[in-house]
Formats: structure tokens, C-alpha cells, sequence
């Protein structure tokens, strides 16, 4: 196999790597009092600043006036920035548990949306996920638990994450750096819209210290060349398959978790966690 044919798998690590260990200069900007809002806002600010460039530079023309363009910047946003919420307060582990549900979404959305083959193992994959959530989730005293609100952001930010993946590869007519483009302005626009809504101060800039706007910083880098290299990567493999590479991403989290805050999880969230990753990769079969 050519190395070309390995770039949009390895993308899609790097994606995964990026997300895997982005909570926690998240987690270092609200220990220092800024929110995940705010700090999503400034630090896609930062984003569309390094991007603009690198347009001007590579003569890249990004047009932005078409309805497509717009659903997809409003579902990424709330996709980004209910996942930083999550993984600020939530456990790491159990969030990306929940939010790698999105397969299951997936599978449902790219049979109506894109036409793609939906085959009986996609829905016993589906069935299986669906029962280990239940496991992670289930309390003896209730009949199914979501026992934060990092829970409920977990699981509809996967539900986002499965509609953006679906939108990218539906969206052909749109270029990589089109749908790049997108995302950046949603995550700002979505911010905004909380911001409105948010009873706190928004921290001015010089709120931050030299520490706090270098974490910003390399946030933002992280996200310029993920984005663009998840895009290229989600574009070339099937929804459903791409899904199964996104999974390395619980596994940099679970040990980035466990070194950086000594986070650990239970025996039965790592049973349902199982069964998410079963049914995830038995949907990823050929």
C-alpha cells in the first residue's frame, strides 16, 4: 500500500491524538477562571487568525454564502464546545465513553443522509454500543443514569460530532478548507450565542497571564492542523469507517487522564466503555 493511501487514516489519529489531550489545557484555563465558553471563543479567535494567512498565503479563496456552509458551522460549534464543557467537569474517560456513541449515530445518518450500504451487523454493531452505554450508565436505584450535566454534553456533542462527519463527506462541493473554514466560525458563533445568555464577566484579554495566553496559543495550533487534517481524512474514508479511528482517542485519554489528574474509572463504565468499542469496530468491518 502506497503512503498516500495511509494519509487520511494517520489524519484522523492525529485528529484523535489532538482531542485525546486537548481537556486538559482546557482544564488549565478554567482553573485560572476562564470557562470553556470563553476559552473556546478566544481560542478560535486565535484559530481564524492563523488560518487567514495561511489562506492569503496559499491563494485559497473560501466562499461562505451558501446554506451548506452555514448548518454545518452551527452543528461543529455545538459540536466543539459542548465537548470542552464535558471534559472540563466531567471525567475524561466516562465523557469519551459517551461521546463515542457517535458511531451508533452514524450509522443511522449515513444511511439516510449519504446512501451509504447499512448491512444487519451495522445494527447489532449499533444494539451493542446502545447496551454498553446502558451499562456505564445504569444505577440500582434508577433505571438509567445521567448524573451530571457533563454527561448529557457528552452524549450530544458525539450526536454533533456523528451529523459534522456525515455533513463532510455529504458535502462534496464543499473544499477541505471550505468546511475548515466552518467549523472555526461555528465554534465562535456558538460561543457567542452562550455569551448572550452567560451571567458571568467575560475575562478581558489582559486578564491573561504570559502562561494562560501560551496555552491559548498552542490550543489554537493544535486545532489549525487537526481540523484541517480531520476534514481531509473524514472526506476520504466512509462515515462509518472513520469512526473506528477516532476510537485511539479514548486510549490517549484514559492515559493522559491517569497521569495528568489521577483520574481512574470504574469497573462498569470500562465494561460498557468495551462494548461502545466492539460495537464501533464491528460497524468498521469491510
Amino acid at each position: 500500500m502506497k503512503i498516500k493511501s495511509y494519509l487520511p487514516m494517520l489524519s484522523l489519529l492525529f485528529g484523535a491524538f489532538v482531542w485525546g489531550v486537548i481537556w486538559y489545557p482546557y482544564r488549565l484555563m478554567a482553573q485560572a477562571g476562564v470557562s470553556g465558553i470563553y476559552s473556546s471563543f478566544y481560542v478560535f479567535i486565535l484559530t481564524l487568525a492563523i488560518a487567514l494567512p495561511y489562506f492569503f498565503i496559499a491563494k485559497k479563496k473560501i466562499s461562505i454564502w451558501s446554506k451548506d456552509f452555514w448548518i454545518l458551522s452551527f452543528v461543529a460549534g455545538y459540536t466543539n464546545i459542548s465537548y470542552v464543557l464535558a471534559v472540563i467537569d466531567g471525567e475524561v474517560v466516562r465523557v469519551m465513553l459517551l461521546f463515542y456513541l457517535s458511531p451508533v449515530w452514524t450509522i443511522f445518518l449515513s444511511h439516510f443522509m449519504l446512501n451509504e450500504n447499512t448491512q444487519k451487523r451495522h445494527y447489532v454493531a449499533a444494539f451493542i454500543s446502545l447496551f454498553g452505554a446502558f451499562v456505564m450508565l445504569w444505577q440500582p436505584n434508577y433505571f438509567i443514569h445521567l448524573d451530571s450535566k457533563s454527561d448529557w454534553l457528552a452524549l450530544s456533542s458525539g450526536l454533533g460530532f456523528a451529523m459534522t462527519n456525515v455533513m463532510t463527506r455529504k458535502h462534496q462541493h464543499m473544499t477541505i478548507n471550505q468546511k475548515a473554514l466552518a467549523i472555526w466560525i461555528g465554534v465562535i458563533m456558538v460561543a457567542i450565542i452562550c455569551i448572550m445568555f452567560d451571567k458571568d464577566t467575560m475575562p478581558s484579554l489582559d486578564f491573561f497571564k504570559p502562561l494562560d495566553a501560551l496555552i491559548a496559543i498552542v490550543i489554537a495550533l493544535c486545532l489549525f492542523f487537526s481540523t484541517l487534517l480531520v476534514q481531509f481524512g473524514v472526506t476520504q474514508i466512509k462515515a462509518v469507517e472513520a469512526s473506528s479511528f477516532f476510537l485511539f482517542e479514548i486510549v490517549v485519554a484514559a492515559i493522559s487522564s491517569y497521569l495528568l489528574v489521577g483520574e481512574t474509572i470504574a469497573i462498569k463504565e470500562w465494561l460498557g466503555g468495551i462494548m461502545i468499542i466492539v460495537g464501533v469496530i464491528l460497524a468498521a468491518q469491510n
